[in-house]
């Protein structure tokens, strides 16, 4: 059972990274939508890929936009915060009681 436990532990510190990550990718579309960046350049195309699948679905969901303020990044952040308080902590405490 040992092992299923440290297989579990690492599930949860690698999701919590991944997590964590996305969470500063996010952040830094936001702070992108502040200024007007080159749409051409590499790592503005990448951080768009990446983020505009999940912030899309959230803004055609839930309408996030008041005031020309788009809330849909908050939105994604407290449900990033929430995976990783939820999800993350329990399966460390599902690892440790194996």
């Amino acid at each position: 059972m040992f092992i299923l436990g440290n297989f579990l532990f690492g599930l949860a510190k690698v999701l919590n990274i991944a997590l964590t990550v996305y969470m500063w990718i996010i952040i830094a579309q936001a702070v992108l939508s502040w200024v007007n960046p080159d749409p051409f350049n590499p790592i503005v195309r990448f951080i768009n890929q990446i983020t505009e699948p999940v912030l899309s679905q959230i803004r055609r969901r839930i309408p996030t936009m008041f005031g020309g303020i788009d809330f849909s990044p908050i939105i994604v952040l407290l449900a990033i915060i929430f995976l990783q308080e939820f999800l993350v902590n329990s399966l460390i405490q599902l690892a440790r009681t194996l």
